[in-house]
């Protein structure tokens, strides 16, 4: 096995380290580039976050530029909660303490799962995300009658990559298994590979993080893919039978 890691710059280190002491041969070739989003907004924001009830933090890059924008000054009296677990450890790290969706559904319908966010009637809720992220949470907590607010703190991209000659590195290394922890690197990799090598791509085994990456990955014709059902390390190493 050969595994290609595609998050997007300084993201892949915990995987890397895993896999070498693993001795699992690897190349990393970040497919999504994340920068702040153009107008932060940090003191309009800063209003909307005091009268906060509820702060959902989608990613560790809402937690990333969201504490950089506003000095890491969190309301006190706010409930937190994080999608995922490397969140939730990036949350901790700042000394927020968090509450996590489930181990076993590491995604927005682990997060609505929980007891706490069930009656949020009259609640003002802020999630915290990048530009143009899911709408699914944010209805469904409508629907529970809370009060809704976005901010936006980082948008993404797809970096300016030569992807015929980096395909081709792939395939000369034994590429074999790829590793996609988001919709938005899993959208990044097939538009960028050519046509030509499609059918070198379908060969490769897939691992995603939710049902719906996954249900995106065979739409697009991707022949074995395996949902981790989680993006943290763990959850893909498990993925991938180490």
């Amino acid at each position: 096995m050969k595994v290609l890691l595609t998050r997007p710059q300084g993201r892949n280190q915990l995987m890397e380290e895993a896999l070498s002491y693993r001795n699992v041969s690897y190349l990393t070739t970040p497919l999504l580039q994340v920068k702040p989003a153009s107008n932060l907004q940090s003191k309009q924001i800063s209003s909307t976050l005091s009268q906060a009830d509820i702060i959902i933090f989608i990613s560790t890059n809402a937690v990333k530029f969201a504490s950089n924008a506003i000095a890491s000054k969190w309301p006190i009296a706010a409930q937190y909660y994080a999608v995922g677990e490397a969140t939730y450890l990036a949350l901790k790290a700042l000394g927020i303490n968090a509450e996590k969706a489930p181990d076993d559904c590491q995604q927005t319908e682990g997060l609505l799962s929980l007891p706490a966010l069930k009656n949020v009637s009259d609640k003002n809720i802020v999630i915290v995300r990048g530009v143009g992220g899911r709408e699914d949470l944010a209805i469904e907590l409508s629907k529970r009658n809370a009060n809704l607010a976005y901010w936006e703190v980082y948008q993404r991209g797809c970096p300016e990559l030569d992807m015929s000659n980096i395909c081709q590195q792939w395939q000369s290394f034994g590429i074999d298994t790829i590793i996609i922890t988001s919709g938005e690197i899993l959208d990044n990799l097939v538009k960028t590979v050519p046509n030509e090598l499609f059918a070198w791509l379908q060969t490769c085994h897939i691992i995603v993080p939710s049902s719906r990456v996954y249900d995106k990955a065979t739409a697009y014709g991707l022949m074995t893919v395996t949902n981790a059902k989680a993006a943290n390390t763990n959850a893909m190493l498990t993925a991938l039978s180490l």
